[in-house]
Order: C-alpha cells, then structure tokens, then sequence
C-alpha cells in the first residue's frame, strides 16, 4: 500500500481549477446553512441518546443562529458508555488488523466523497477560513490512510524474533491493546485532532469514548458515523457531550478506563494526569501547547520570513498549539522584518471565514475576546509596544486585529505563556546563538522555525534547538502546518508525554503495550 497525502486545495490549483474549489465550498456552506440548527444525540454502541438538559451551539460567525442541539451526559451515561466499550473490547481487540486496515480505509473514502461538507462544518463551527478548514478535512483523510499503511507496512506489530536460545524454541513480539481509552478533544482541531486520538486507540483493537470539546461537538459526531458507516462495530467508538466535571472527572477515577489520550492546555493535562494515575499506573497520550519561537537571522530572504511569520502566528486567530508566537530578529535585519511584517497584515481581510477572501475570522468564544484584551493591557503595562493591532474590531462577532507587540522586556510572563490569540512578540538579537538560547528559554518544546539561507545556520538551529517539530524557511507557515505521514507533530518537555509524534511511524505503538511470545517444539 502506498501513503499519498489529499491536498485538496493544492490540486485545484494545480489543475488550474480554482473557482470549481469555490464553488463546491459555496455550495457546502448553502447546504448547511439550510440544515443548521438540528439536534444531535449520544452515541453509545447502538444506542442514540437524548438527555433532558442540552448544550445549544451557535454558529461561529453569528451567534444569533444555532449550529446544533446536544446533549449533557452525566455519569450515568458515562457509566453506560464504559460498559458497552468493555463489551466491544471483549471481541475487538481480537479483530484481524487487516480487516481494521480496510475499514480506515473505507472511512477514508467516505470522508473524501464529503470534505467540502465537513470543511464547511469546521468554519460554521470554530470560524476557520475555507482554506485551513479544508486542510484539516485533508488531515483527517490522511490520518486514516497513513495508520492503515502503517498497520498494513507492520503486519498488525507482529513480529518473529530472529535470535533463539535453543534451538526449539520460537519468539514473537505482539504489540496488544490496553482496553477502553478516554479521549478529550479540543476545539481548534475538532475533526483532525479528534480523530488521531479516536484513531490510535480504535484501529490498534482498543475501543474509545469520545469527548469532544463544547464549543465543537460537530465536526466529532461526524468523524463517528463515518467510522460506524466504515463498518466500525457498534460500541468501539461511543460518543459523549457535556460538561468536563460532569464527564471527565468521574471517568478518569474509573479503573474501568484503561487509556486517556487528551490534547490541550499544559495546566488542564497535569490536573487529568494527576487525576488519572492517582487511581492506578495507566497509560497516557496527551499533546500540551507550546510557546513557539521563530528566528530570523540577518541571512534571511525576509519576504520569505514576513510570510512564513504572518500564516503561522495568525493563521485561525493563533489558535493553534504551533502557533508562532514569539519572534527573535537580528538587528540588522529587525526594522526591515517588522515594517514588511505590518504591511502584510494591513492586507489581511477580517470577517465572516465562509468569505473566498476572509483570512481571518473569530475567536472561539468571549473568554477567548476577553483574554485578547487582557493581554494586550498587560503588554502595555509591561513596558511593551503595540506596533500594531491591540484593538477588537466587533465585540459580538468576536473579530480581533492581529497584534504585534515590540520592546516587552524579556523577563516578562508573556514571553513564557501560551496566549491562543493573534499576538506575536518580537525582539531583537545580537546572533543566532542567543536566539536559540533565548528559544530554549521556556518549559515548552512543541514547534520552533528559523528563516537563513545559510546550510549552516539551518543545522545548528536543528542540532540545538528543543523542540519536537522544526521547520527552516516555511513560507506556508513558520511553526505550523504539520501533515501526517510528512512532519510527525509531537513536542518535548511539556509540550509532550510520549515522544512519538501524531501522523509519525510510531505514534500508533503509544496505544499498544508488546507482549514476548516464546513457543518450544
């Protein structure tokens, strides 16, 4: 089996098709906008649950109008959906990897005869362009596809052993699941981030409760009938929304949960971990945020740094764990960068993300508007420059300008924390030496970039930086962009927990635990 990545919108282009694109988006987005507003149940082996209390949804560019109805579980139904998992587990974890290979791979079709329908179910839902929306449809498609060549490429991880002690004697190392794994998505990657973790757990014979977050319930209900109508069996996969205290907290006490696999903030993933293994030695897949440095050294194309900067720190608002975020400049090259860098963004269209010429939409929620705010006053208080931006554009419809802030002291928390909003720092640096240290200089390590021309420059940034995705010279996108099968996404220090990379050759292996077989003749 050969792995090729989907590039949807990239085909198009290159066929010379670029209105057709335009065209089947608009139509999705029509179709939609005539179909919004219904309600969606719990998905709990074959059973769809309707629960008396509901979490209403809006659209993400017009709260005025109802994306979907859902519904709150509680621990009954968590309780529920245990069960039914065990029960499935009972039988999947001796499924044949072959026949989990055609069934990711089925999925995979389904979900390619539908992407402009589930890219226009991401923008309705977190306010992604139709570009970057489409990109994480292609991710998921290729999530699937390139775990069912690895599975296929590994034999299901069955492997004879080539040494022997005697000479009746035969080994095997078997990789096997754990059990029922609890995952919690988030809601800047609803369907592809979903779906990796939904993915690692079910297609290497565990089975799966899915929590996705309560801003983007979407996008997972979706990803979960596609894997139903793939012929994935009634109970591997289950489906659950409402609150994390009334889901979350009671499930990481059950012993009955053999897995968590979440991606999210460092502060929340510590607390489940904790939570977690404070009940019992189980395993963890968790993916933490980052703080994401980007180097521009004095041989530098700088067109090609404007650009890599400008897409990977503003790209969806900076509402992205590899958001660029903090920028370090050589002086010769600082005012250059930063004036092209601001002329850049004054070109950057803000408004409704189902627009062809929207590159920026809204933040997820208030809190996320709010936080914008707070931000921006802390920098000023700090001694801070607001080059540009600092303002929100509209209150209701949660749009704010992409700020650049110059001059915050280095020693200032804003250099250390994740912010999740479209705000860059940049200062100057004497020399590529201090803009690795300075790039080191955090409890993060998920992506990092640098912009030379220099061969040398390139691989002493990539020897000594710390970070577990490292980019040199991306225009698409200085930190982010990873694509499965092509840049394994995973970070070190607490960024991470596992070392093996979503999309990577050996992310899979993070579901599994190896079994030594030995059999005498």
């Amino acid at each position: 089996m050969a792995f090729v990545n989907e590039r949807t919108y990239q085909k198009y282009l290159e066929e010379g098709r670029e209105e057709e694109f335009h065209k089947e988006f608009d139509k999705a987005v029509n179709e939609l906008s005539s179909g919004i507003g219904k309600e969606y149940p719990l998905i709990i082996g074959k059973r769809e649950i309707r629960t008396n209390e509901k979490i209403i949804v809006t659209v993400s560019f017009n709260s005025d109008l109802r994306l979907g109805i859902f519904q709150k579980a509680t621990e009954n139904e968590l309780n529920e959906a245990i069960e039914t998992a065990e029960n499935a587990y009972k039988e999947w974890q001796y499924s044949d990897w072959k026949d989990r290979v055609e069934i990711a791979m089925r999925a995979a079709e389904l979900m390619a005869r539908h992407k402009f329908a589930l890219a226009a179910t991401i923008t309705f839902e977190n306010g992604k362009n139709r570009y970057e929306a489409m990109a994480e449809v292609d991710e998921t498609i290729d999530y699937l596809r390139y775990y069912a060549y690895l599975l296929e490429e590994n034999r299901g991880y069955i492997r004879e052993m080539e040494s022997r002690i005697y000479k009746n004697e035969k080994g095997y190392s078997v990789m096997r699941p754990y059990g029922t794994w609890f995952v919690v998505s988030p809601f800047n990657f609803p369907l592809a981030i979903t779906a990796t973790m939904t993915l690692g757990s079910v297609l290497t014979g565990n089975t799966a409760i899915v929590k996705p977050s309560s801003d983007t319930p979407l996008s997972a209900y979706n990803l979960i009938q596609i894997l139903r109508r793939a012929g994935l069996p009634d109970g591997v996969v289950n489906y659950l929304t409402g609150k994390g205290s009334e889901i979350v907290t009671p499930a990481l006490k059950s012993k009955r949960i053999a897995g968590l696999a979440f991606t999210g903030s460092k502060d929340v993933g510590h607390k489940l971990a904790k939570d977690f293994l404070d009940v019992d030695t189980r395993p963890i897949v968790m993916e933490l945020g980052g703080k994401n440095a980007v180097i521009v050294t004095d041989k530098a194309n700088i067109d090609k740094a404007v650009e890599g900067v400008f897409r990977g720190a503003f790209g969806f608002g900076g509402q992205k764990c590899s958001a660029s975020s903090r920028i370090y400049v050589e002086t010769n090259v600082y005012d250059t960068f930063l004036n092209k860098l601001v002329n850049r963004i004054k070109e950057a269209i803000i408004g409704d993300p189902t627009k062809k010429e929207t590159f920026l939409g809204p933040l997820i929620n208030s809190d996320a508007v709010s936080k914008y705010v707070k931000f921006v006053e802390e920098a000023k208080k700090g001694g801070g420059e607001i080059l540009y931006g600092g303002e929100v554009i509209d209150v209701k419809r949660r749009l704010v300008k992409p700020t650049i802030v110059s001059n915050l002291p280095l020693s200032h928390w804003l250099w250390k924390t994740e912010l999740f909003v479209p705000i860059i720092l940049v200062t100057k640096i004497g020399s590529l030496e201090e803009g690795v240290k300075l790039a080191n200089d955090v409890e993060y390590g998920l992506t990092a970039g640098i912009f030379s021309e220099d061969q040398k420059e390139i691989e002493y940034f990539f020897n000594k930086i710390e970070a577990g995705v490292v980019y040199a010279n991306r225009m698409v996108g200085a930190t982010t962009g990873a694509m499965p099968g092509v840049q394994p996404f995973g970070g070190w220090k607490h960024s991470g927990w596992t070392g093996k990379n979503a999309g990577g050759p050996y992310y899979l292996l993070s579901f599994m635990r190896e079994q030594a077989r030995t059999m005498y003749t």
